[in-house]
């Protein structure tokens, strides 16, 4: 009999290992030279000019957001197809989340609806977007930035999803998901069903040093040692605005370092696997479209059936233990109680309905995806 087979998982070698217990027998547990380590690694693999670590993404989402000024009474759009916190990150701060349709195909949010709800208001009735690599798939946020642009408003790249995923510009140039060439700045998540593991984790990628700086600040209560406006002596810190301690550990960052150097190989072999699931299964089910001149990180490997709940329940009783994703936030309890209930989102409503995740992760063995395939061919063909 087969293990259960999650529909992710973390990937820790000796060489993860290693790093940590290294960590662990040196000086710093905290504050120490690995986590300027793995920014600057960070920031080099997406291209990026700064990088700011911290305990995880929904802390990457808030100080974002709280860096570029989002405040009380403020609007921001985002997709309901994502985890609850691309959303729960403007309540945060007390603004307002107003839900754009997603593409039927590729999932993501859909740019025609972005405009159509932008030019439906005022202009100045929204500040940002936040859009979201679902599944690994790039947004393309050149075509997006015009749009926001024009309205002036800012854009953070939701990229949680997909470290190593990039899409190809109108100029025939490479651009990684959180390079920020068309954002304000992205964020990451290190949580172990991600690509990259840190047990916890975060990341918020710029290009602006007045919001990496920012950023930096909100990250550790607001208190620093630069520009004080009084200096007692070298023990002397100021605290210059209400901050949060979401600082990511020492620990934390070593393993972070090794498992990031392992990223491009790990996408890779997500990509095999999406081609065979892919190759096996077009002819009875849907998947998520994939634009020319994108590469899909494939955190997830998403499917669509008319009998969803049924496959669900099945695979779980032969330990495929897949999952959905995700419930379209604005439906949420939290979020139909302040009054969401009336959206019009029948696109991400009508794709809940049908969606299911299939394992996905480097270390799924080929017997492993060969097994996954035959019952979903079997329960579908039902």
């Amino acid at each position: 009999m087969i293990k259960p087979i999650p529909y992710g998982r973390q990937n820790i070698t000796e060489e993860d290992i290693k790093s940590v217990i290294e960590t662990l027998q040196s000086d710093y547990l905290t504050q120490g030279p690995k986590i300027q380590e793995f920014e600057n690694n960070f920031s080099k693999y997406v291209n990026a000019k700064y990088a700011v670590a911290v305990s995880n993404a929904t802390a990457a989402l808030h100080l974002s957001v709280m860096a570029l000024g989002l405040k009380k009474g403020d609007r921001i759009i985002t997709t309901p197809i994502t985890f609850a916190a691309s959303a729960n990150c403007a309540r945060f701060v007390g603004a307002e989340v107003w839900f754009a349709d997603i593409d039927p195909d590729t999932y993501l949010i859909d740019m025609d609806k972005v405009k159509q709800l932008i030019e439906s208001k005022p202009k100045g009735f929204f500040k940002g977007i936040i859009p979201v690599d679902f599944a690994g798939l790039p947004v393309n946020t050149e075509k997006l930035k015009k749009l926001a642009d024009h309205n002036e408003l800012w854009i953070i790249e939701d990229a949680c999803h997909a470290p190593g995923g990039y899409f190809i510009n109108t100029q025939g140039n490479k651009i990684m998901c959180g390079q920020g060439k068309y954002s304000d700045c992205s964020v990451f998540s290190f949580h172990p069903v991600k690509h990259i593991a840190c047990g916890e984790g975060g990341m918020v990628t710029t290009n602006s040093k007045e919001l990496y700086d920012k950023l930096c600040l909100l990250r550790s209560h607001g208190i620093t040692k630069i520009n004080m406006t009084n200096n007692d002596g070298p023990w002397y810190y100021e605290m210059q605005e209400l901050g949060f301690n979401y600082r990511l550990t020492e620990i934390q960052s070593s393993l972070g370092i090794t498992q990031l150097a392992k990223n491009e190989e790990g996408v890779s072999k997500r990509n095999l696997i999406a081609t065979n699931y892919k190759r096996a299964l077009h002819t009875i089910v849907k998947y998520q479209t994939l634009p020319t001149g994108s590469y899909n990180a494939h955190h997830l490997f998403v499917i669509e059936v008319k009998n969803r709940d049924e496959l669900y329940h099945q695979l779980r009783e032969v330990g495929i233990y897949a999952q959905i994703h995700y419930i379209p936030v604005h439906t949420l309890p939290y979020y139909v109680n302040i009054g969401y209930n009336e959206a019009d989102l029948k696109n991400a409503e009508n794709y809940y309905k049908k969606c299911i995740s299939l394992p996905m992760y480097p270390t799924l063995t080929e017997d492993e995806q060969s097994f996954v395939i035959q019952k979903v061919i079997d329960i579908c063909k039902k």
